[in-house]
């Protein structure tokens, strides 16, 4: 029976890559471990590697614990997995501070290994420090290896550049466009004059002719 269960829940854990119990909570815990897990190898981080170590073995504990009561193995209680989770989203909080006060301080001191270890992490907020990695980048491109996530946006950016010069010469286009329209009408309204005139002009030619043709009618007689 209870080899029946233990294969039940391995089936799970295959299945599912987290516990569906408080998952808003246990998502973020269980992937960023992997890359908490890589911090130990960036030897400027300074963070303990028997910290990371211990909080990995933690994690892992607990998402077995959470596949358990996923599958209602008895004994395992919801009171206590919530509370393990919320031990451990705060040391992953604390990892995250740490990831992002070296990110600073990797930029201050010009550290560009530490820089490029940490933007390449998984754990910085890529989508609010953009502007500033690219920056960073281009004053010291010489000195930083542009690769993982500074060549995906070296190539967002010059994706983007070809896509606002192409709009740029559609627009352009549009424009030479409309211009030569104008023009067009323009011409033709100056062509549909010049005839108006010469018509009337032509009429105006042809009464005089008949008045002047009359009048020696007239002095004849």
């Amino acid at each position: 029976m209870y080899k029946i269960l233990l294969l039940t829940i391995l089936t799970t854990f295959l299945i599912a890559s987290n516990p569906k119990p408080y998952a808003v909570l246990g998502d973020v815990i269980y992937n960023n471990v992997k890359n908490i897990g890589k911090l130990q190898n960036i030897a400027s981080c300074q963070i303990s590697k028997e910290d990371i170590q211990k909080y990995i073995h933690d994690v892992n504990k607990t998402k077995q614990y959470g596949f358990e009561l996923e599958s209602k193995v008895k004994g395992r209680d919801k009171k206590f997995y919530l509370d393990r989770l919320r031990e451990l989203s705060k040391i992953n909080d604390e990892y995250l501070r740490m990831v992002k006060s070296g990110y600073i301080q990797s930029m201050k001191q010009n550290n560009f290994k530490l820089f490029s270890h940490i933007v390449n992490s998984g754990l910085l907020d890529l989508s609010a420090s953009k502007t500033e990695i690219i920056d960073y980048y281009y004053k010291h491109s010489e000195d930083i290896n542009a690769s993982g996530v500074i060549e995906t946006f070296l190539e967002e950016d010059k994706r983007l550049k070809l896509q606002k010069e192409a709009l740029k010469r559609a627009r352009k286009s549009q424009k030479e466009l409309e211009e030569e329209k104008i023009k067009r009408i323009r011409e033709n309204d100056r062509i549909a004059k010049e005839k108006l005139e010469e018509k009337l002009q032509n009429n105006l030619d042809q009464e005089q002719e008949e008045i002047r043709e009359n009048q020696k009618k007239e002095l004849s007689n």
